[in-house]
């Protein structure tokens, strides 16, 4: 995690190990030590524990949920003698001994499917079945933040020779893939997605050189292996890595058809307020105050630097944090900044969301981001828009999508002219921001739910 720190008295979030399920999906505290997380798995296989949850009356039955568990246990009963030797370090390492070799590692698995299938609670069972040191569980986004941190500090620690004119070529992925390795010989990926050109030019050689560790892939995502970074800009530099994927994680698809997040909610929501109904500020204010006298602090604004950035906001009390849809989503934020803030604090009230449209892309892309990781991480959200969260994307066509100063730029930067393949790409249509939306509203259909929202009770 990038946890720099911040002005004022801030402290990290801290969380217990209790877990709820809700809509069919498993949660913990995502700083759980891994035997809490897994002590109802100990000893059990993936269709033993989903055979208790259904038992136990936990989940419904669902033939496509079954189908993929199988999957998983094949994947879990092949690494059960399994295990890679770490990167080799120290003098051999310099000296090229073990270079390029290749791990004979089984196969891992590729989970696709709609929303609210329940693909990451599978995966989830999978992870805490599997007894081993070396695994990580971790969302896509988060990752691949780590991966450029990575190489951001292993290119400022290259040494050149300043005395040799020729050139010399240093590709810090390598290096990248073996400190990832030392750490997790298995990955569980949750909502893999590749939306960034910095990412899609580099997912080959990462993987390739992972793959050649022997680390195992098990995935979830929204989309096949083939749709990956579809129309995405420069893609056919991308192409390669669908293959590498496909031949070391068999590829299983989820699609039943129900949504179990959206099937669950029962009532009014208390923490979604439409401003065409009523006072939605008044509404907002008012839970803010209740949930400030449970802080031990003043409402104050605050001032986080994070990676050499000041990054302020109005409003806060303790862990909680008063924020605007402008605060959040017009300024120029990442995915890393969304994660600090759902490491400091546990609930975000979120207010004056327009409707959304093709017209907001950079601000659509943003709040997708940020629903994303504040779910991923369990923070409570409280939202005011103007419309019902179903219609918070319209997706009306634009006229001309490069008529916009912002794409004539990056058109003339990239010397992409209007009738190039390049120029239909998502970044300039806004198909991967109409794809991606549909996850987003039905996260936020859970977001709302008195269990979602009374989980961090049960943790205080």
């Amino acid at each position: 995690m990038f946890l720099t720190k911040a002005t004022g008295s801030l402290c990290l979030l801290k969380r217990s190990s209790s877990c709820s399920v809700i809509c069919g999906v498993r949660f913990y505290a995502p700083n759980a030590p891994a035997a809490a997380r897994t002590a109802s798995a100990v000893g059990k296989s993936p269709v033993e524990v989903l055979k208790e949850k259904l038992d136990h009356g936990e989940i419904q039955p669902d033939p496509h949920q079954h189908h993929i568990t199988e999957a998983l246990q094949v994947v879990y009963d092949s690494i059960k003698t399994y295990s890679p030797p770490k990167p080799s370090t120290g003098i051999g390492k310099w000296f090229g001994f073990g270079k390029d070799q290749k791990v004979d590692a089984p196969k891992g698995l590729y989970i696709y499917g709609s929303v609210g299938g329940g693909k990451t609670m599978l995966m989830d069972m999978f992870y805490d079945c599997c007894t081993i040191e070396r695994k990580r569980r971790v969302h896509f986004n988060s990752f691949m933040t780590d991966v450029h941190a990575k190489i951001h500090d292993i290119k400022s620690k290259h040494v050149r020779d300043a005395s040799n004119t020729k050139p010399q070529p240093f590709d810090p992925i390598k290096p990248v893939a073996e400190l990832i390795t030392e750490g997790s010989w298995m990955i569980c990926f949750d909502e893999f997605q590749v939306t960034d050109i910095a990412d899609a030019m580099i997912l080959k050689r990462l993987f390739t050189y992972l793959f050649n560790n022997g680390v195992i892939v098990v995935a979830t995502s929204n989309r096949a292996p083939d749709d990956l970074y579809k129309n995405g800009l420069q893609r056919s530099n991308f192409v390669p890595f669908i293959g590498v994927l496909k031949s070391h994680c068999n590829v299983v698809t989820l699609d039943s058809g129900v949504d179990y997040r959206t099937a669950a909610l029962k009532g009014e929501s208390k923490h979604y307020f439409d401003k065409s109904l009523g006072d939605a500020n008044a509404s907002m204010d008012k839970l803010f105050k209740v949930l400030c006298s449970q802080e031990n602090d003043m409402i104050r604004p605050k001032t986080f630097t994070h990676f050499g950035r000041n990054i302020t906001f109005a409003k806060t009390c303790g862990q909680v944090l008063d924020s605007t849809f402008e605060e959040l989503c017009d300024r120029p934020h990442g995915a890393s900044d969304f994660l600090q803030i759902s490491q400091f604090f546990h609930t975000v009230l979120i207010r004056d969301i327009p409707q959304l449209n093709l017209k907001l892309k950079s601000q659509t892309r943003r709040f997708i981001t940020l629903i994303d990781t504040l779910y991923d991480n369990r923070v409570r959200v409280v939202v005011s828009a103007d419309v019902p969260y179903k219609y918070l994307f319209s997706n009306e066509k634009l006229d001309d999508m490069h008529t916009s100063d912002e794409h004539r730029m990056l058109m003339d930067d990239l010397k992409i002219t209007k009738d190039s393949t390049d120029a239909s790409s998502n970044i300039f249509t806004g198909e991967e921001e109409v794809f991606a939306f549909e996850r987003t509203v039905s996260r936020l259909a859970e977001m709302q739910s008195a269990e979602y929202w009374t989980l961090w009770e049960k943790h205080r």
